[in-house]
């Protein structure tokens, strides 16, 4: 017999839908494993480090991903961020080698470029939007670095696709998506329009690549002379490059540029760490932009960056479903139950981060994270299915920071709200606007 939900459990998932980082900050004070029902699914809060990293690491095979990115298969297919078990595996076998750090070095040079022929149309006292001018500059770089220069002709049609799908991801994955999907609705049409648009493109390039097979140093050369050796050499079929490619442009270019949003935010209203992070840029780089050969001396920058991850984490909460019968802590998990993780709730936990909401790049030094279980810091997951882009994300964010933040300074915009947009990732719900000055330093030396 059916089990209807609760009157408490029906409330719950409202206020999921409504306001979930209010829900999960009242879950904790429940403990580290807190169990609820959000309408007719039984689900567990996992809130203390060790726990998440049973979850996680121990006992990830007792679980997969959540519904959410199981409804992301309409837009990513069988993608590395959406695809289970031996699929999983083995496109990871596959994929890994293009996200090693020397491979992805060379892309050093691309992330500055953007970044600086960005910011060379700014002028100084305007004010302009972050986010927009941000997502701009990491998604020329995701596209350069997965398909390189040969998509110029294309890249104002890539770039409103792209826009146009990310604008509807969140509709796209909500439970009822199957039944909007098929309404004659705006959004829907402009959705799948892009979405088809860009697969158009996809598969054009992809085939005039496997009739030319050499490699320009870019991630499709990588996917498309990648072959499984530990398995019976298997290599990408067309339809499973599209996957991967749409999977790594979407995630890699959304998230990137959320948190260095907030990490320019975080600099327009805290001066001293601006002053402190120019000292670094000034005495690093001198007149010149950065390259990857100044990450290792980009110390103070590296750890600005990291507490946006941690204040702002764009990926805020981690869901995975119990396949099989599973313990975490003194829980017994029953199958089918959702297990949610939330970076945001971790990053500002007291216990782990005494004053939690103050901003503070000196919690990353070395000796601060050896002080600290690892994951009470997590923003990019963990265990098997940790982001394998999380090498190519750290060096763009540095990178980036520092092109911006070396010749601009960040004024905060008094009369404009700054709020949080829960989405797929930690959004500025109404944008980022910062007014922007010359730094007097760069005007001497002109």
């Amino acid at each position: 017999m059916a089990r209807f939900p609760s009157p408490r459990a029906i409330r719950t998932l409202q206020q999921l839908r409504r306001d979930p980082l209010a829900l999960l900050a009242d879950l904790a004070t429940r403990g580290d494993v807190a169990p609820f029902r959000a309408g007719p699914q039984a689900m567990l809060l996992v809130n203390h480090p060790t726990l998440i990293r049973e979850v996680l690491v121990t006992h990830n095979r007792a679980f997969v991903k959540g519904r959410v990115l199981e409804r992301a298969k309409r837009l990513l297919g069988e993608g590395l961020l959406t695809s289970e078990g031996e699929v999983h595996l083995r496109q990871r076998r596959l994929i890994q080698p293009a996200f090693h750090r020397q491979r992805i070095a060379a892309y050093g040079a691309a992330m500055v470029a953007a970044a600086a022929a960005r910011s060379a149309r700014w002028a100084d006292g305007a004010v302009l939007d972050m986010s927009r001018e941000l997502q701009a500059i990491t998604l020329r770089v995701v596209g350069e670095t997965l398909f390189s220069a040969e998509t110029e002709a294309d890249a104002a049609d890539v770039f409103a696709a792209m826009h146009d799908l990310v604008a509807m991801f969140d509709l796209a994955v909500l439970p009822l998506a199957d039944w909007l999907m098929h309404l004659p609705l705006p959004p829907v049409r402009r959705f799948q329009a892009a979405k088809a648009r860009l697969d158009a493109i996809v598969y054009r390039i992809i085939a005039e690549r496997r009739a030319n097979p050499v490699d320009r140093g870019d991630l499709l050369s990588m996917l498309l002379m990648a072959v499984d050796h530990e398995g019976d050499g298997y290599r990408m079929t067309d339809t499973q490059l599209r996957d991967e490619l749409l999977t790594i442009f979407l995630a890699g270019h959304e998230t990137t540029a959320n948190a260095l949003a907030w990490a320019l935010y975080l600099l327009a209203q805290h001066p001293a760490i601006a002053a402190a992070l120019e000292s670094e840029l000034d005495t690093v780089l001198g007149d010149r932009l950065p390259t990857v050969a100044d990450l290792p001396a980009l110390r103070y920058t590296e750890w600005l960056f990291a507490e946006a991850l941690r204040l702002y984490p764009p990926a805020w909460l981690i869901g995975r479903r119990a396949i099989a019968p599973v313990t975490i802590g003194d829980m017994r998990v029953a199958p089918d139950t959702i297990v949610l993780m939330s970076p945001w709730l971790m990053h500002h936990d007291p216990r782990f981060f005494p004053d939690p909401y103050r901003c503070d790049p000196l919690r990353h030094t070395p000796e601060a994270q050896a002080a600290r279980p690892k994951f009470a810091f997590f923003p990019f997951g963990g265990g098997p299915r940790n982001c394998i882009g999380e090498p190519f994300a750290w060096m763009e964010g540095v990178l980036v920071l520092a092109t911006l933040a070396h010749r601009w300074r960040f004024e905060p915009v008094p009369e404009h709200p700054i709020a949080l947009q829960t989405g797929i990732t930690l959004r500025p719900r109404y944008g980022m606007p910062l007014r922007l000055r010359l730094r007097q330093s760069i005007v001497s030396r002109a």
